[in-house]
């Protein structure tokens, strides 16, 4: 249907009269008399009735002019999107929750020193769940990691390595270990340690079984943030990201480990409709990726 019959119809309505709404839209009125027939005809109801003073929508016309004046106002939102040089369509990223804790901010903050426009929002959750809602269409992009159970080979995505994350120990404050790294895994075998998620404990417990000892994995939190909790609370010490460093709670310390295990941090992206911003989110993410340690790559 043409939106400017639809226009007409709405303006005619707003202002009741038919002589009225040709001024204003600078038509004859047997002009915009027309338009509503041909619209009346389409559509096969009466939409205007006359009455003493002008005219006024029918039941029907005012169902139809509520949604004519939804879609009219979202065509003049995208016109000025376009004229405006704004990327309408949100930028979706999602992140392991250590790198959405430091790393990911960092990038969109750098992208948006270029691309002021863009709106975004960042969802964090664990690589197996990210990588799906990537391929579901969900995220624009992901940071996820290969840590187990791994990355599928996907052909449906384009998978970037970023680099190596060294994992280290949290301690809490005053722990006899802190500040005297790097500890070899033998020296904390003893200690209570915490886990979040299965990926974190099947590398605890791989370094553990190279040093030829076992790790006690005797508690469990529901997500990182109760992980370093129970850190900083005394409970227990805990296998973390390198990259969680720089944002690690006041109250937790860390401390680096002899041939410590690594895991490593991709993007991932889908092949079909990439968001535009991507190219330079890509970047940007590598970047902060590199000045936040020391990577093997």
């Amino acid at each position: 249907m043409d939106l400017t019959v639809w226009r007409t119809f709405v303006t005619v309505c707003r202002l009741g009269s038919l002589s009225a709404a040709a001024a204003e839209l600078h038509h004859t009125q047997s002009a915009v008399s027309r338009q509503i027939a041909g619209l009346e005809r389409q559509l096969g109801v009466s939409l205007m009735e006359r009455h003493a003073r002008g005219v006024r929508p029918t039941p029907a016309g005012e169902v139809f002019r509520r949604h004519a004046l939804a879609t009219l106002n979202e065509a003049d939102r995208a016109v000025r999107a376009v004229r405006d040089g704004a990327v309408s369509r949100p930028l979706t990223v999602g992140a392991t929750p250590s790198l959405a804790a430091g790393i990911v901010p960092e990038a969109i903050r750098a992208l948006l020193e270029h691309a002021r426009a863009v709106r975004w929002s960042l969802l964090p959750g664990l690589s197996p769940d990210l990588h799906q809602r990537v391929i579901a269409g969900d995220l624009d992009l992901a940071v996820v990691t290969d840590a187990p159970p791994g990355l599928p080979q996907d052909p449906r995505v384009e998978r970037r390595f970023l680099g190596l994350d060294e994992m280290v120990v949290a301690l809490p404050l005053g722990h006899p270990q802190a500040g005297r790294g790097p500890v070899h895994m033998r020296t904390l075998a003893e200690q209570t340690w915490v886990e979040d998620n299965d990926g974190s404990a099947a590398l605890l417990r791989q370094h553990a079984a190279r040093a030829g000892v076992s790790a006690r994995i005797d508690l469990a939190a529901a997500d990182l943030l109760g992980k370093l909790a129970l850190v900083a609370t005394g409970h227990a010490i805990a296998l973390i990201p390198g990259v969680l460093t720089r944002a690690l709670r006041a109250d937790v310390t860390t401390v680096s480990l002899v041939d410590p295990p690594t895991r490593g941090v991709y993007t991932i992206t889908p092949h079909r409709d990439p968001h535009p911003t991507v190219p330079l989110l890509l970047d940007r993410l590598a970047t902060a990726f590199a000045a936040a340690g020391p990577t093997d790559s």
